[in-house]
C-alpha cells in the first residue's frame, strides 16, 4: 500500500475501533510504538494516522501526556431548540441547549470583572467602540463527568453596568439579566448568530481541543424591550465535535396542500 495511503487507512481501522467502543470518552489510546507493532508500521505513519483523528475530533494528542479519546460523533443528537424559559428554582433564565437533563458544572474559576472589549464583531454588536472597558462574565462549563462542553463570555453594555455592579454577590444563573429588566428594560429580547470558525490558542487549551479543530461559535445578542438596543452580547464557543445543530423544519401554509390542482402531469 503507498505510504500517502497508509497512514489514512491506519486512521480508518483506529476510527472503527472507538467508535466500536473498544476505549470511551476520556480512555488513554495506546503508545505510538504499541500502535507501531499492531499495524507493522512506522512511528511517523501512526503519528499522522493519530494527526488525521486528533483533527476530526475522535482524539486529543499532548506531547509528553499521551493520546486521550475525545467524544466524536458520539454524543446523542439533540435539537437545540429556540425557548427561553425561565427558572424554577432560582431567578432567572434557562437557554436554548443541547445539554438535555445531563448535571452541568463549572470547569476553572468563574471571572466576574471589567475588561476591554476588542473584538471588533463582538463591539459591534454590543453597540461600542472596539477597546471600551465593558463588564464580563467569564464561564467553561459542561456536564460534570466530562471535559470542559463551552466556554460562555458575556459583555454587558456600560449603560447597564450600574445594575449588575454587585452580581458577584449573587451567583443565580441569569440573575443579572433580571437586574437589567428591573432597571427598565423589559423585555429583553434575544438572537442568536450561529457559525463555525477555527478556535484560539486559549480557547483550544480550555477546550481540550487540538487548534486544527474547529468550534461552533454561538452569539447571543440581548436588546432593551424599550429601546431595542443591545444591553448585552454573550459569546458560546463549543468544540465541533461535541454538538451537531438540529433543525426541524416547518411547512409554511402554502405549502399545506399536496400540490396545485393541475400541476401534476398525468
Amino acid at each position: 500500500m503507498p505510504v500517502h495511503s497508509r497512514y489514512q487507512d491506519i486512521a480508518s481501522k483506529i476510527r472503527s475501533r472507538i467508535e466500536g467502543g473498544e476505549w470511551g470518552p476520556g480512555a488513554r489510546l495506546p503508545r505510538l510504538d504499541d500502535f507501531a507493532a499492531q499495524y507493522g508500521a512506522n512511528r511517523d505513519t501512526i503519528g499522522r494516522a493519530i494527526s488525521v483523528l486528533e483533527t476530526e475530533g475522535y482524539v486529543w494528542a499532548v506531547q509528553g501526556s499521551g493520546i486521550t479519546v475525545r467524544y466524536g460523533t458520539m454524543r446523542p443528537r439533540r435539537p437545540r431548540g429556540d425557548l427561553v424559559k425561565r427558572n424554577e428554582h432560582a431567578t432567572g433564565y434557562s437557554f436554548p441547549s443541547a445539554s438535555s437533563q445531563e448535571v452541568w458544572g463549572r470547569h476553572g474559576e468563574a471571572i466576574n470583572a471589567p475588561a476591554p472589549l476588542n473584538d471588533p464583531r463582538i463591539a459591534r454588536l454590543l453597540g461600542v467602540e472596539p477597546g471600551t472597558q465593558v463588564p464580563r462574565r467569564f464561564r467553561v462549563t459542561g456536564p460534570v463527568s466530562e471535559a470542559p462542553f463551552q466556554i460562555n463570555v458575556s459583555w454587558i453594555h456600560p449603560r447597564v453596568a450600574e445594575l449588575v455592579a454587585d452580581v458577584d454577590a449573587n451567583p443565580a444563573a441569569g440573575e443579572w439579566l433580571y437586574r437589567i429588566e428591573k432597571g427598565g428594560h423589559w423585555p429583553i429580547g434575544w438572537m442568536e448568530i450561529h457559525r463555525a470558525r477555527m478556535p484560539s490558542k486559549e480557547e483550544a487549551a480550555l477546550l481540550e481541543i487540538p487548534t486544527s479543530l474547529p468550534v461552533l461559535e454561538i452569539v447571543r445578542v440581548g436588546t432593551s424591550g424599550t429601546d431595542n438596543k443591545p444591553v448585552e452580547v454573550t459569546e458560546y464557543v463549543v468544540a465541533s465535535d461535541r454538538v451537531e445543530t438540529v433543525h426541524v423544519l416547518q411547512r409554511d401554509p402554502s405549502a399545506q396542500e399536496p400540490w396545485p390542482e393541475g400541476s401534476v402531469s398525468s
